[in-house]
């Protein structure tokens, strides 16, 4: 998959996770500096998010823990 900042889609990244990057540019710079296998697992957990505000805190969570899936 490889995705990759610059990228205005990728049909592999769920809609609702790259709206709740752009929020957060220091969320979008960490996931896409992530591996390829560490991106996939944030892409796995984000089917059993179920609401806007849920992935929002998901993202954020991103940079704040820092270590949850690198």
């Amino acid at each position: 998959m490889n995705l990759k900042s610059n990228e205005i889609y990728s049909p592999d990244m769920p809609m609702g996770l790259d709206f709740a990057l752009a929020q957060n540019q220091a969320a979008k710079d960490y996931f896409y500096g992530l591996p390829e296998a560490a991106q996939q697992r944030v892409i796995q957990h984000t089917h059993m998010i179920q609401s806007k505000d849920e992935m929002q805190a998901f993202a954020d969570s991103l940079v704040k823990t820092g270590t949850l899936f690198s």
